[in-house]
């Protein structure tokens, strides 16, 4: 068998691995692919027998890259949502509007972490990307996040429980 018979179908594969990424809608999912397109050519290159690109590729486009895009993952797949101190689900239909709250959030593949305001403090800290306020009323900054989420299934429940969702004005 020559080289060329082995390398053709591994080769193939390295467009097919990038379409697939690029595709994706779940960012875990492209980042897995991410990590099998780097093993895909570090394979190529060994099997063209440069094993010093293929160890550098294994090595850092690979398992490094990967490390840093999970960690930034991790940390930007967050929605960090003010409550007034003191407002926490304290009924059965706050607690649950805030699982509906994070069903819904979920189908955007997004995590809801929810942090108490300061009495008299900043009334919307610059670190948070929206108020959860008392009866369900959840107010964004961001009207593209606002518009992404009320396309999605999740709405429908949030608002057949009370729930309401105001976009902030564009400035």
């Amino acid at each position: 068998m020559d080289e060329l018979t082995l390398l053709l179908p591994v080769m193939a594969l390295l467009p097919v691995t990038a379409l697939l990424c690029v595709g994706q809608a779940r960012p875990a999912t492209a980042l897995v692919l991410r990590g099998m397109l780097g093993v895909v050519a570090a394979l190529v290159y060994a099997l063209l027998g440069a094993a010093d690109v293929a160890l550098t590729e294994a090595l850092v486009g690979t398992l490094l890259a990967t490390a840093f895009y999970a960690v930034a993952l991790h940390a930007s797949m967050v929605l960090r949502l003010g409550v007034p101190a003191g407002t926490e689900a304290e009924t059965g239909t706050e607690a649950e509007l805030e699982a509906v709250l994070r069903r819904w959030l979920e189908q955007a593949q997004l995590r809801l972490e929810l942090v108490p305001l300061e009495p008299g403090g900043e009334p919307w800290p610059a670190e948070l990307h929206g108020l959860l306020e008392p009866g369900g009323c959840l107010r964004l900054r961001t009207h593209h996040l606002g518009q992404r989420l009320l396309a999605l299934e999740g709405a429908e429940d949030w608002q057949r429980l009370g729930g309401t969702l105001w976009l902030e004005e564009r400035r």
